[in-house]
């Protein structure tokens, strides 16, 4: 950064602060377990930041073999809620590094 003006400089040192600490953030969120559920809680997901699936949890009232497709409805409902978790979260904490940059 010799040769650089001060101006110059103090912002560079800015954006590789602004930088690192994005970067903190993301492995933040990246290890971070978010929770969704069907309703009624008969199947929970539990899913990381990076949209890692960890655990699922199936009441087992939920489980009728008469009808199979009720209990994949409610797996799919529980995977999109946790996964919209993951996003909302997302989009809130690294909103806060992005807002200001021109698009």
């Amino acid at each position: 950064m010799r040769g650089m003006p001060g101006n110059m400089q103090s912002m560079m040192r800015q954006m590789q602060k602004v930088q690192k600490e994005m970067g903190k953030a993301q492995e933040q969120l990246a290890v971070t377990e978010f929770t969704g559920a069907a309703p009624d809680d008969l199947v929970k997901v539990v899913v990381t930041g990076d949209k890692k699936v960890k655990d699922i949890q199936i009441d087992p009232k939920a489980i009728d073999p008469d009808d199979p497709d009720m209990l994949q409805d409610l797996v799919i409902t529980a995977v999109n809620a946790a996964m919209t978790n993951v996003d909302q979260t997302t989009e809130q904490t690294m909103g806060k590094f992005t807002k200001n940059l021109p698009k």
